[in-house]
């Protein structure tokens, strides 16, 4: 009888063990994603399926980080395997409800949460998992989320898990409606005081309204209760960058101190190709393209056909051409372009960069069509026009340059660089003809008429720009001497008395 007993009671003692084994690691799965370790999440993950093959929280979790990375259908796979392996856990049907949302599929979306409903409506888990995945997504549907994230609350009526305010907070967040935010994010510390992840939510807030010292403060209390917390050291390096911007003065400091930060925060995470990325995306932003050179050179996705390679292409090519590495810029530009698949994600700073890598490998036709093209898209980026003009002008190849500032003025007049576009049009004119007619090369008369007619208008834009008379002043003595070779009409003079 004892030795049956004894039996019994380490049978209880191993199911127990085996009990605590998998909610510790499911658990620390969790926790994995928290800290936005991705691949340590999913390499979790994967063993608990394997090893606790029927729990259908396993499935969703695993589904979960695959929907992190944008793997949608591997994500679809796993929640329909969830399903099949335990039937009446609710929560892989939400699964692939959010995988239908990314899909742009709200009905199909719609009728996975109802199915979701059906097996949980009891579990504020399912309201609350529904509730997210309507608002955490490129296109957030606020007005569907909070009643499932209101029913969650009322189910969760004795307010023990923390994670109920944690999406409430950032529900609120989502919307910059900061004060809502701030005292329900208040709450779920009061129940669990380790959420790190809200202090750094509450250090954005701060970061957002440009409130940068509190912001500080949040985010270092995050570090110093837990060193390992990357997600903190991100928001830190991106606080540190937008502040450096507002105080000149410590900028260089803090632009370092931020990219030290954003490399503690890649060290943190598992260095997969999601989290590299942010990096290289931070690094231009802090315009630090000799190290984006080195970290996109060998930044790839296991997936081919992975949509962020067009990300990483793009910035291969940029920071080649920042590098002044023209040709390699050129290649890496024109295989861009060549991804037909992402044809729409063409953006004009996309023209601005393959002409600027044009230009400074010597093709200077093609680099004025890419960069027209591009401030055709953007006419902000006139200026980048411009330059090409310039650098046409000093090589001394006037008529070029006269027909880029042309385009240039046409593409946006209300440059506050207009009145220097116009000296510069005018100054290229001028020499167009003066040098034509040197070499007796008869240029047509109406190329001084183009240039006096850039020059009146810096004097109308500029009024106290001498120089803007003096070569109208001087166009006008060539007319004179060519239409009044004996008898001078002194055309010039009013323009040299100015």
């Amino acid at each position: 009888m004892k030795t049956i007993k004894k039996a019994i009671t380490l049978s209880l003692g191993l199911v127990m063990m085996g009990a605590a084994s998998f909610a510790q690691s499911l658990a620390d799965a969790k926790k994995a994603i928290d800290a936005e370790q991705y691949q340590k999440a999913t390499s979790m993950l994967k063993t608990l399926v394997a090893s606790q093959a029927k729990e259908g929280a396993n499935y969703y979790g695993l589904g979960t980080v695959y929907l992190l990375t944008e793997d949608v259908d591997s994500a679809k796979a796993v929640f329909n395997n969830g399903i099949a392996a335990d039937p009446k856990y609710a929560l892989n049907y939400v699964g692939l409800g959010k995988a239908d949302l990314q899909a742009n599929n709200t009905a199909a979306a719609k009728a996975n949460f109802d199915k979701a409903i059906s097996l949980g409506a009891k579990d504020y888990m399912t309201y609350l998992e529904i509730g997210k995945a309507y608002f955490m997504q490129k296109k957030p549907d606020f007005a569907a989320a909070l009643p499932n994230l209101t029913k969650a609350d009322e189910l969760d009526a004795k307010d023990k898990d923390p994670e109920t305010f944690v999406a409430l907070g950032d529900y609120y967040a989502a919307q910059k409606k900061n004060s809502e935010a701030y005292n329900i994010y208040l709450r779920a510390t009061d129940i669990n005081p380790a959420l790190y992840r809200v202090n750094v939510q509450i250090g954005k807030m701060y970061k957002e309204a440009y409130a940068f010292p509190e912001a500080e403060s949040q985010l270092k209390k995050a570090i110093e209760a837990d060193p390992n917390y990357g997600p903190a050291y991100r928001e830190y390096a991106e606080l540190l960058l937008q502040w450096s911007y507002q105080d000149p003065k410590n900028g260089a400091a803090k632009r370092t101190e931020a990219l030290t930060n954003m490399r503690k925060f890649l060290d943190l995470t598992d260095k997969s190709f999601d989290s590299r990325l942010r990096y290289a995306q931070f690094l231009v932003y802090a315009d630090d393209y000799a190290t984006l050179a080195q970290e996109v050179a060998t930044l790839k996705s296991e997936d081919k056909n992975n949509p962020k390679e067009f990300v990483v292409i793009r910035m291969r090519g940029y920071s080649a051409v920042e590098n002044k590495n023209f040709p390699q810029g050129v290649t890496y530009m024109n295989e861009l372009f060549a991804r037909t698949q992402d044809a729409s994600r063409i953006i004009g700073s996309d023209y601005l960069y393959l002409g600027r890598a044009l230009q400074g490998a010597g093709n200077d036709s093609l680099a004025v069509i890419n960069i027209t093209k591009g401030v055709e898209l953007d006419t902000t980026k006139a200026e980048e026009l411009a330059a090409v003009g310039k650098s046409l002008f000093d090589a001394k190849k006037y008529d070029k340059a006269a027909e880029v500032y042309r385009k240039v003025i046409k593409l946006n007049s209300k440059n506050p660089n207009m009145a220097m576009n116009n000296f510069f049009l005018g100054l290229s004119d001028y020499y167009t003809y003066a040098f034509a007619d040197r070499d007796n090369k008869n240029p047509d008369r109406a190329i001084l008429v183009e240039a006096d007619s850039a020059f009146s208008k810096v004097t109308q834009l500029a009024p106290e720009y001498e120089s803007g008379y003096l070569y109208r002043g001087r166009v006008n003595k060539y007319v004179d001497i060519k239409d009044n070779k004996e008898n001078s009409k002194f055309l010039s003079l009013p323009f040299y008395e100015k």
